[in-house]
């Protein structure tokens, strides 16, 4: 009598492509596997929300404003910052002349699947690395609050910041989330203005009942609500 030996079961696709992504990553660099795991994560993210395909054609809209930059003047990368959330195009930083900041306007409702664009463009020198260093800070910060609040999904808001003026671009369950991000930016020290480009979501989940103690050190998902100074203007989406 033969004793049939077992089948092994094969793993499934995902999960061979899961296991080779994480090899490939232990294989590599520190800082290149460290990134690679991010935009794993990234792309997990993207499905959560907006969905990988409107996260990738934000990123498709965002590379091709940047390209068409490029050929027109370098003066236009090197001095904004672009953001595009839904096909919605916000554009922050500074460009020398009224001429340059037409021409990105034009530009980017130029590209395909732009369904908005919110000039934000001052005129001035490019920002200093000082300044470039500390709107950075200021961006960071505010990105670790969110991500810490259980009552915000933080990945569905973008946040960038120039000349200490934080710009939030994205979109909010109801206004008691929106309200908590704004409140966030508004404690950020060093902040002088908080402009919103948040759109509430049509069919917009009830307001959660507010937390009553804020979360331990580490954070648990849990916070308090953030107190509102009344110092900071915010100026919202119209």
């Amino acid at each position: 009598m033969h004793l049939r030996k077992p089948r092994r079961r094969k793993p499934r696709p995902s999960a061979l492509a899961a296991f080779a992504l994480l090899s490939t990553l232990a294989l590599l660099p520190g800082c290149i596997a460290a990134v690679g795991a991010g935009a794993a994560y990234t792309g997990y993210q993207a499905t959560q929300e907006r969905g990988l395909g409107g996260a990738v054609s934000d990123a498709t809209i965002k590379s091709a404003i940047v390209a068409s930059y490029g050929r027109y003047s370098s003066a236009l990368n090197d001095g904004l910052d672009v953001e595009v959330y839904e096909g919605r195009v916000l554009l922050t930083g500074r460009v020398p002349t009224q001429d340059l900041r037409d021409q990105a306007v034009r530009t980017a409702w130029k590209v395909n699947g732009v369904k908005q664009v919110y000039d934000e463009i001052k005129l001035g020198p490019v920002a200093s690395t000082g300044d470039d260093l500390s709107d950075g800070w200021i961006s960071t910060r505010l990105r670790n609050e969110l991500i810490w609040d259980s009552e915000v999904r933080s990945i569905n808001f973008t946040v960038t910041t120039s000349d200490h003026v934080v710009y939030v671009i994205g979109s909010a369950r109801n206004k008691a989330e929106l309200d908590r991000v704004t409140a966030y930016a508004r404690n950020v020290p060093n902040v002088r203005r908080v402009v919103s480009y948040v759109q509430i979501e049509s069919g917009a989940t009830p307001a959660p009942a507010p937390a009553s103690a804020p979360a331990p050190a580490g954070g648990n998902g849990t916070a308090a609500s953030p107190s509102p100074p009344s110092r900071i203007e915010v100026t919202p989406l119209q």
